[in-house]
């Protein structure tokens, strides 16, 4: 900052030089391994057909993995499962990074407002672009293997805005909706006029990208393992370079909203109160676990009219009685998968908790996670339970 000059802040990120340096230092090295084209080109040659008969992911990594379903299945449904979750997963990933374009510019005019954090924001430009990136790829995939398999979209979507439910399947009625987009907005507004908020905003992407490293470290591993990356599947080396790059944004998010704070002046009781909704919306939106998509925050009841075409399809060809006691026995009974989703959402609770634990701002109830820590597998079960008695599938 130019000390001859007067100016309406107190602090500086300059002067904070090992966080400004840390910030430049994660900067350059994101910048120098952008994997941005090598996505777009590996996207650009997937052909479902090439790669049809290969695993994508590590076994476990499959879609209903450890249930009746794969119990009775055989190895090539259990292959079509396989991709399946990756299509699932980076669906939901897309809607992730939609609202994380969005957030992350809003975010960084948040900052443009001060003096000397252009190294932030520049940080934030670089990871926007990756996120479309990462968002073509996935879109390209995931819709070329369900126009393949089955002529229409079962986990695919058509571009949306981020202030349609970021979960996309949840538990939310049309009222509950329209309120969260009510909320998103004005998070938005706020952010974009707010140093505060808009750093606020990455506790809440460190989260969110928390749990992703952790699914996508073994979606990455297949790739990451071999000398020449290029001999596995494309899905595989866009999950290995995607990682690459999350891995950077997750780094970026923990400088955000820990360091580059401490050059803020200490937030207001309002702005306290913002950052707690914000992450207490978090926690809700992370309260439920899926046994189709271990990993994944969905609302499984919500997820039944989907599965339901699956297993009506003709990958599984079964008729209306067959698919509703599979249904049943899936997401009802208890069995590996559900034990192994509810284990990974506990292990997300756990990490989540040491994360906010150095912030000074964050309230009691969301330092402990408690939203999330109600989640229980007797709780699930009894949802998904009460669910089924009133399933009837979409005309």
């Amino acid at each position: 900052m130019n000390r001859r000059l007067q100016q309406r802040q107190e602090r500086s990120l300059l002067d904070d030089p090992r966080t400004s340096q840390t910030v430049a230092l994660n900067h350059r090295r994101n910048k120098a391994q952008d994997h941005t084209g090598e996505i777009d080109a590996a996207a650009a040659r997937f052909d479902y057909a090439a790669c049809r008969e290969e695993w994508w992911n590590p076994e476990s990594y499959s879609l209903l993995h450890g249930t009746a379903l794969w119990d009775g299945a055989s190895e090539q449904q259990r292959r079509l499962l396989n991709h399946l979750y990756w299509v699932a997963y980076y669906a939901q990933i897309i809607s992730a990074e939609i609202a994380t374009i969005l957030l992350n510019q809003t975010s960084a005019a948040g900052l443009a407002s001060l003096e000397d954090f252009r190294s932030v924001c520049d940080t934030l430009d670089l990871e926007t672009a990756q996120e479309r990136g990462h968002i073509e790829a996935f879109k390209t995939i995931g819709e070329a293997v369900e126009a393949e398999l089955f002529g229409e979209r079962l986990f695919t979507y058509p571009m949306r805005s981020m202030y349609v439910e970021t979960m996309l399947y949840a538990d939310a009625h049309r009222v509950r909706r329209f309120w969260k987009s009510l909320q998103l907005r004005a998070f938005g507004l706020l952010s974009s006029d707010n140093a505060f908020i808009g750093c606020q905003y990455f506790t809440v992407r460190g989260l969110r990208t928390l749990n992703g490293k952790m699914i996508q470290h073994a979606l990455a591993e297949p790739a990451m393992r071999m000398p020449d990356p290029s001999v596995t599947p494309i899905p595989s080396q866009i999950s290995r370079l995607h990682f690459i790059d999350e891995s950077f944004h997750f780094t970026s998010s923990c400088i955000i909203s820990r360091d580059v704070l401490h050059s803020l002046r200490p937030p207001t009781p309002f702005e306290r109160w913002v950052a707690n909704r914000a992450l207490r919306g978090c926690q809700r939106d992370h309260f439920h676990f899926s046994v189709a998509v271990k990993g994944i925050f969905w609302y499984d009841p919500a997820l039944f009219g989907t599965i339901y075409r699956l297993l009506r399809g003709p990958a599984f060809g079964m008729g209306d009685r067959e698919a509703r006691e599979m249904l049943r026995r899936c997401f009802t009974e208890e069995s590996t998968g559900i034990h192994e989703a509810y284990r990974i959402h506990r292990e997300a609770v756990e990490s989540y908790r040491a994360y906010v634990a150095p912030l000074e701002y964050v309230s009691p109830d969301n330092r402990e996670m408690r939203v999330m820590a109600g989640s229980t597998l007797e709780g699930y079960l009894r949802r998904t339970r009460s669910a089924i008695a009133r399933f009837a599938p979409a005309a």
